[in-house]
């Protein structure tokens, strides 16, 4: 193993500024990335965030998107919590292209969507 060897890269220490305390399984922002919380991170603490993998997250009811699609990360969505919508949503200020791809289809009506996040691809608006 090389000697400046740090991490697979696919969990990352992230210090929660969001002034409120965030959940296992919430889809934060990091900077130009998308992130799944493994475990609670109390508001001025510091956990462990994936940034690579397939998650079932919160999705904008009425987007449709087949699988494969680069999907928006709307972070005012779902009451400020942030959902996943389709590519032709217009990003808003803050919104994050790019840092996922539907994993499956997504329909009118769904809530959640499984999504493989694709660090590295994204863009922020």
């Amino acid at each position: 193993m090389a000697k400046n060897y740090v991490s697979k890269g696919d969990v990352i220490p992230w210090t929660n500024s969001t002034g409120n305390a965030v959940v296992s399984g919430q889809v934060v922002a990091l900077g130009h990335c998308i992130g799944v919380v493994l475990a609670a991170i109390a508001a001025g603490a510091t956990g462990s965030v994936a940034v690579e993998g397939v998650f079932t997250v919160p999705k904008v009811s009425a987007a449709v998107f087949v699988q494969g699609e680069k999907l928006v990360f709307d972070v005012s969505a779902n009451s400020g919590a942030g959902a996943f919508d389709d590519s032709a949503a217009t990003p808003a200020t803050g919104d994050i292209t790019g840092g996922a791809v539907a994993w499956a289809a997504g329909s009118d009506g769904q809530t959640t969507a499984t999504v493989k996040l694709t660090p590295g691809n994204a863009a922020k608006a």
